[in-house]
């Protein structure tokens, strides 16, 4: 998501908005011409011994000459796909990639259904309508969809006050598979959730959100966020068990008494919060089940990882699981990004060589077919 905040001394704010368009599938589930898109997933797992885990895999599409992340600016390619993906055993253990040059395969995106093979071991395939298969270095899961897909604001366009973007969810996965926890598969089960967003904008230093994604035992889902830095623009839109869908721009969410700070960027982060939505007759309180996990993506910084949720709704008790993701804290100057990596020469070298090696073997391949 991007927005761009009011420049001092300048009477006009720059916008970014497109005319809406329809969505339709599958058509929509494929790449778009468009500066910034993902394919985002989560979910919370749980393993027969009772171990819980939570993951997330999410792979990005870029204009690298119009997306505005300094670190991926290049004039020799015109589409640069990115990926971040995590796994957390929500106790210890928390693992997590990020790779800022993805090799993909020639067929990605040739295919009637959605189906992209990138960096050789990761994959996302949908097998038949709404139904998944995932794989990274971390998980290797099915899925399918258990309800019709939750088009934010009812047509799956929102305007944010600055800039336009296209978004649906598919909310409830039922979810089996693997994860891989101390070198052993190990297999799971329980609920994921998909989000696929694509928007006609550049990264900013003002992009600042606060975002969930809700499952209630009651079979509500709810995706609901505070958008913005100087400018704050608020969204829920929920589906019921019978796929009836409400959107409200009406939403507060207020940082409770958890907190973590990782003493490696400094960056502080609050992770407890109550959501509260009035014209849903909702009022909920988010807790992290763990809480070291802050991504880091060179000059950007982010915290995403399970909830856990309990509350009210039509003044009835409710409880269920979800995720947080929050983008709060300014973005490193490029500057200060190649200071810190001349910091540790070695680790880096050794690092860019490893994603040099695997892109050429990756080359290779194709050249080869």
């Amino acid at each position: 998501m991007v927005l761009l905040g009011k420049i001092k001394h300048m009477t006009k704010q720059i916008k970014y908005k497109e005319k809406y368009r329809p969505i339709k599938f599958p058509e929509d589930e494929q790449r778009h011409d468009h500066i910034i898109e993902w394919w985002y997933f989560n979910g919370n797992l749980k393993a027969k011994n009772g171990q819980t885990f939570s993951y997330m895999n999410c792979l990005f599409a870029t204009k690298p000459d119009k997306v505005k992340i300094s670190f991926l600016k290049t004039n020799f390619i015109k589409e640069l796909f990115f990926s971040h993906y995590l796994l957390s055993n929500n106790n210890k253990e928390f693992k997590n990639k990020t790779n800022p040059f993805c090799i993909i395969d020639s067929n990605s995106f040739t295919k009637p259904l959605l189906w992209v093979n990138y960096d050789n071991s990761c994959l996302i395939e949908e097998v038949e309508p709404f139904k998944y298969h995932i794989v990274n270095d971390f998980i290797d899961l099915y899925m399918e969809s258990q309800k019709i897909p939750l088009l934010l604001n009812k047509n799956g366009f929102l305007d944010l006050n600055v800039k336009t973007t296209y978004y649906y969810s598919l909310t409830r996965l039922k979810t089996k598979g693997l994860v891989k926890e101390k070198g052993k598969w190990i297999e799971v089960e329980g609920i994921s959730w998909m989000d696929h967003q694509w928007a006609q904008t550049p990264l900013t230093d003002d992009d600042q959100w606060k975002w969930f994604s809700i499952q209630l035992d009651n079979q509500c889902d709810i995706i609901c966020f505070i958008y913005g830095n100087k400018i704050k623009t608020g969204h829920a839109s929920m589906i019921d068990k019978n796929n009836n869908i409400k959107t409200t721009s009406k939403i507060e969410i207020n940082p409770k008494g958890i907190k973590y700070k990782n003493k490696k960027t400094g960056n502080e982060y609050n992770l407890e919060y109550e959501i509260n939505i009035p014209e849903f007759s909702i009022s909920l309180k988010t807790t992290p089940f763990k809480k070291e996990q802050e991504m880091v993506f060179e000059t950007i910084k982010y915290w995403e990882g399970g909830i856990k949720v309990e509350g009210m709704m039509d003044n009835k008790k409710v409880s269920g699981k979800g995720f947080c993701e929050l983008v709060t804290e300014p973005r490193d100057s490029i500057a200060k990004y190649i200071i810190g990596k001349a910091k540790n020469p070695i680790k880096n070298i050794q690092s860019i060589s490893d994603l040099s090696i695997k892109s050429i073997y990756l080359l290779n391949q194709k050249n080869k077919g």
